[in-house]
């Protein structure tokens, strides 16, 4: 009977494990369904981070058309002055996938053109980072960031996060099946 119920604890650890695994990160598709362009007003991705609460892990999904957009992660400076001196390279090639780090803020441009003095620039401020003080679209200085890896291929964007949710339910029944038949 202590075998059984060693076995049941050791389960349900499973099981709440993976549940929050796959709540920690979410995909946020930049834009919406407007995507990564320039937009029709300067403030539109603002805007757009209002409400929004972003978290290490999250990735950024910059959905644009390879040859009429980039993304290039810059600095608080270049950010506000529309320069054009990325921090690592520039992703090129759309969709980019971009997962969010530790730092407590993150500036993205794009280099082509007047595209970011048009608007075209996103400021996003990582929610409980050893230095974030709010969760607003005006982030608070910082230190200047180190490179994020980013992806550059043209792979699909992994799936909704409601289909990892709907994989860890049936992971969850699966074990929860096992459970019950060691118990009979």
């Amino acid at each position: 009977m202590a075998c059984r119920m060693g076995f049941i604890g050791c389960m349900c650890m499973v099981v709440v494990a993976a549940l929050l695994q796959g709540a920690t990160a979410a995909t946020y598709i930049v834009g919406d369904d407007k995507g990564w362009k320039v937009p029709d007003s300067t403030d539109f991705y603002t805007t757009w981070t209002t409400n929004k609460t972003f978290q290490a892990g999250d990735i950024l999904e910059f959905d644009f058309t390879t040859n009429e957009h980039d993304v290039a992660r810059v600095t608080k400076a270049n950010y506000d002055s529309c320069t054009k001196t990325p921090i690592g390279s520039i992703n090129q090639t759309g969709p980019a996938n971009i997962t969010l780090g530790n730092e407590p803020n993150y500036y993205y441009i794009c280099t082509i053109g007047s595209h970011c003095q048009n608007g075209q620039k996103l400021a996003i401020t990582v929610s409980g980072s050893s230095t974030s003080t709010n969760n607003t679209s005006t982030p608070t200085a910082s230190p200047t960031p180190t490179p994020t890896p980013t992806t550059t291929t043209s792979t699909p964007p992994p799936p909704p996060s409601s289909a990892s949710s709907l994989a860890v339910g049936g992971f969850s029944a699966v074990l929860f099946s096992l459970a019950i038949a060691f118990l009979h």
